[in-house]
């Protein structure tokens, strides 16, 4: 197995960014989810409703990323915030048609399940074969789930369902510890970046994975993530 791909999404629920090296440590990938779009009662912007979270319609029209040491977030006009800029706050607020404020992370994590996220390229291939894919019939998208890891696995099918429990290691240094399969919104529907609307993804799991695709993992044993790493179960 090998390391595809690593993202990170400096904000929670905005676009994020590639990486061909990332630093793993307790709460997951360095600066991942280290910010998130906070509404006047408090919750945070997300693609679903909970007790912490609130669907707020707009956020995949806003990219974060990271600039040297600053954290940046892109308006769909192609304006430039940093998160710690005053001016960010009536900036977002004014796209998404809602008073917020961007919140850094405290005492509780943004992350919704837990500090790392994976999916696999054979579950990839199990789900487009379950829908046909896009309107042209390509692959389904892997920015679709958010994931911080893509991990190229042979086959199709969801290895990663036996995971749950054991350790992964990437490269020379980081181990993860699986925890569960990771249960999934509407969000996955969402249109992003270049990846149009569905209204299938989330039915057809629904009816064939119990909503679940992907797991979220802990680190076990922190250290740097390069794509290409091998990936190796113990």
């Amino acid at each position: 197995m090998e390391l595809i791909e690593i993202r990170r999404y400096p904000v929670k629920s905005l676009l994020g960014e590639f990486l061909p090296v990332a630093v793993a440590g307790d709460r997951g990938l360095e600066g991942d989810r280290l910010w998130a779009v906070r509404d006047a009662d408090g919750k945070f912007g997300s693609g679903k409703n909970t007790r912490r979270f609130r669907r707020m319609p707009g956020l995949f029209g806003l990219r974060a990323y990271t600039l040297g040491p600053l954290h940046v977030v892109e308006l769909p006009d192609g304006r430039r915030f940093d998160t710690e800029d005053p001016g960010v706050h009536p900036a977002v607020s004014e796209v998404l048609g809602r008073p917020v404020t961007l919140a850094r992370e405290a005492a509780v994590p943004h992350h919704d399940e837990g500090p790392i996220s994976v999916i696999t390229t054979a579950g990839i291939r199990a789900l487009t074969a379950l829908t046909g894919g896009g309107p042209d019939g390509a692959a389904v998208d892997p920015q679709r789930f958010r994931a911080n890891l893509l991990i190229g696995t042979p086959g199709t099918g969801h290895p990663e369902d036996d995971w749950a429990g054991r350790r992964l290691r990437l490269g020379a240094d980081v181990i993860l510890r699986v925890m569960r399969p990771l249960t999934r919104c509407v969000m996955i529907d969402m249109p992003q970046d270049a990846a149009p609307a569905r209204n299938d993804l989330l039915k057809t799991l629904a009816t064939h994975h119990g909503m679940t695709f992907g797991v979220v993992a802990t680190v076990e044993s922190p250290g740097v993530l390069h794509t290409g790493d091998a990936c190796t179960l113990l």
